[in-house]
Parts: C-alpha cells; structure tokens; sequence
C-alpha cells in the first residue's frame, strides 16, 4: 500500500458522529463491493439494487470503474501497479462514504484478493459485503457488452482480465450470485435480501 508521504498531520474527529448520520438516514453506512469478471453483471446488478433502495428510501451510491477512471482515476493504466492503486483509491472512497452512512456500490473487477481484503479491512466486518458475480468466461465473452473480449483475443488489449492477466476468485465472500443462472432482478433481489437480513437497511 501507498506510504503516507504529508507529515504533520492530525485526524479530527467530527462533532457530527457516524452515528447521528445514520440515525437521520435511516440505515447503516456499508460497502457493497461487487467483484467479477468483465461482462459477468456487476454494474447492472449494482445499478438494479441502488434502484431498488432508492425505492425503499434508502440513500446509496455507485461508484463504477469506467466512470470512476473518468476523474479520481483518469491517470492509472491498467499495469498490476496502476491496478492496486485504483482499488487502493476506490476503498478509500468507499470508506468515507460509507462513514457518512451512504450505502455504498462499487462494480470494480478488482481481480486480486489482496487488494479486496485491503478495503474490507478499512470497515468493521459488519459493514463490508464483499459479492462475487459469478459466470463463466464463455458465458461473459458472449456478452461482451463493451467489444473488450474481442480486442483482448485479437491483442489489441494487453493484460485483460481471465485471457492474459488473472483474476483471484474471492475466498470467502459474503454473497454469490450465479449470474449464468439468475437474471439481474432476482441477483439484485438477493443482495436486497442480505441487507434486511444483516440489519443494513
């Protein structure tokens, strides 16, 4: 992880608690982090549950990893390097989100278990949904919903995730949701579930 190079510096607790956040929203601030392969439904199934809490008068966000390398990111490539530091980022995010009681999405493809342990350790453990959209390489170069696959096989793109770079399945995750037998409703209806369940919302 980044060494902290700014020195002089002091963490100040705010006289608004995470707790008076919470309290006014209604729910508790948490991480869902949604983690696949290209192609496998993490941004339409974090799309469909941020819908759906809105339904239920929750506040939540989605932080996507196209939209996310428009701005905060726009200066990270995909070299292993600049991929660690784009999820190092995007847990930091996260994390303050989820500490101003945002529900918090993100649809990153996040391919190493490293770097997910990392932002589950910036929350307590109640607070960090770490959920695997499960599918099968065949079943997501079908969809191939952005070409990527077929630049990837025709080497127009280097160090793709599951053709020429790695992706490490998550080990022990708080949800799995087989999207090559579930459509994005019912996944997203389970992951609605888990919330109710764990006291999130």
């Amino acid at each position: 992880m980044k060494e902290q190079k700014a020195t002089n510096v002091t963490w100040h607790d705010h006289k608004v608690t995470k707790e008076n956040r919470e309290s006014l929203l209604n729910q508790k601030g948490s991480v869902l982090w949604f983690t696949g392969l290209s192609g496998s439904g993490k941004s339409t199934i974090a799309n469909e549950v941020a819908y759906k809490l809105h339904l239920h008068q929750k506040f939540a966000y989605v932080l996507d990893g196209d939209n996310v390398r428009h701005g905060l990111n726009k200066d990270l490539g995909f070299s292993p390097e600049d991929r660690n530091e784009n999820i190092r980022r995007i847990g930091e995010v996260a994390h303050l989100f989820a500490d101003a009681g945002v529900i918090t999405l993100t649809a990153f493809i996040s391919p190493y278990q490293k770097l997910r342990d990392f932002c589950r350790n910036l929350l307590p453990e109640e607070r960090f949904f770490e959920i695997h959209c499960q599918a099968k390489l065949d079943t997501c170069e079908e969809r191939d919903p952005k070409g990527l696959y077929k630049k990837a096989r025709a080497g127009e793109i280097k160090q793709f995730t599951g053709i020429d770079a790695p992706y490490e399945e998550p080990k022990n995750p708080e949800l799995i949701l087989d999207t090559d037998k579930y459509n994005v409703e019912e996944c997203a209806q389970q992951v609605i579930d888990a919330l109710k369940e764990k006291d999130i919302i």
